[in-house]
């Protein structure tokens, strides 16, 4: 089976830090987002490709650099075609069916159990599905008695959601799906194709676990407290002489002798904590400097960026020097 894995967008919620880094690639719970995503593949997986526009050339070098178990290719689009145009853009070497995976979801779905239950039914596609209480930013699907999808609705003011299971940005589908998406332009798979396919038998597929769409500073920090409280962070050593609580993930060459971290902090390789520093609830990127007794909370540190001594940061995301 191979997998098709969205990798689009600008990140514009992450910004500044986004202007240098995708988003699929900041680090939470010890490793790339991307990465964390790509856990969720079944054995079966044997290939994947990897629909890319923004910032392509710095996901295929990391890639590289970081091989996974399987083959990757990866298919850049030239201008920006949404989900569906980038599914036909880099879909053409899939299986039948393939998996299709947004890459900025972090769950703990089973999805081998997804695949085996869009065999039983002999499914044109399943999606898995998450229960919300506010379905607004999301896709909506409406569900019969045996979850048949019935109806989706892109976005929905409250009064219009005909439910609050909504799509979770995995799905399992028959490769005939991409024959409905027109090439050479922009295309919206959930709002132009999706409620077109319906009556060829879309299933949803209920999710009970944790789930999290990691698009938001608020998202990715909370992303990384639910992997770390699953055990999905890489074991990692801890510097000597640091004072560090549960949930810390530290690169091989960090310097933080003297500083107070966690719970849930991520550093990335080479970054600085200066003595009587604190850092809670964060993500500082390689590079990154704190200096002497700085407190960092609820925020996200981008590459080299510099924390004066004594300054507090706190619910910010940061690519630049803070404080004096």
């Amino acid at each position: 089976m191979k997998a098709l894995v969205l990798i689009g967008g600008f990140g514009t919620r992450l910004r500044p830090i986004t202007y240098e880094v995708p988003k699929q690639l900041i680090p939470i719970a010890g490793k790339p987002l991307l990465y964390h995503c790509l856990d969720l593949l079944p054995k079966e997986v044997d290939g994947a490709a990897f629909a890319t526009g923004y910032k392509a050339d710095a996901i295929e070098r990391f890639v590289r650099a970081n091989p996974l178990g399987f083959p990757v290719e990866t298919i850049a689009e030239a201008d920006p075609l949404g989900s569906g145009g980038g599914m036909k853009n880099a879909g053409g070497g899939m299986s039948d069916p393939f998996l299709l995976m947004n890459s900025d979801v972090i769950s703990d779905i089973d999805v081998t159990a997804l695949v085996a239950a869009h065999r039983r039914r002999s499914a044109f596609g399943t999606m898995y599905l998450t229960e919300v209480e506010d379905t607004r930013p999301y896709g909506v699907a409406g569900l019969e008695r045996d979850d048949r999808i019935d109806r989706f609705v892109e976005k929905p003011e409250p009064a219009e959601s005909p439910s609050r299971w909504i799509n979770a940005g995995i799905s399992i589908w028959k490769r005939a799906v991409l024959d409905a998406i027109p090439a050479g332009r922009p295309v919206s798979f959930e709002r132009e194709i999706l409620p077109g396919l319906l009556d060829r038998g879309v299933y949803g597929f209920r999710g009970r676990g944790f789930w999290e769409d990691a698009g938001t500073p608020e998202r990715l920090l909370r992303a990384q407290r639910l992997l770390f409280e699953a055990g999905r962070a890489p074991p990692s050593a801890v510097p000597p002489g640091t004072r560090s609580s549960r949930y810390v993930s530290f690169g091989a060459r960090d310097r933080v002798a003297g500083a107070t971290l966690g719970p849930y902090v991520t550093l990335g390789e080479d970054v600085t904590v200066e003595p009587e520093a604190h850092i809670e609830d964060s993500i500082l990127m390689e590079g990154s400097v704190v200096g002497r007794g700085a407190r960092v909370v609820a925020s996200i540190l981008g590459p080299r960026t510099v924390v004066g001594a004594g300054h507090d940061v706190a619910r910010s995301v940061l690519a630049e020097r803070s404080g004096p």
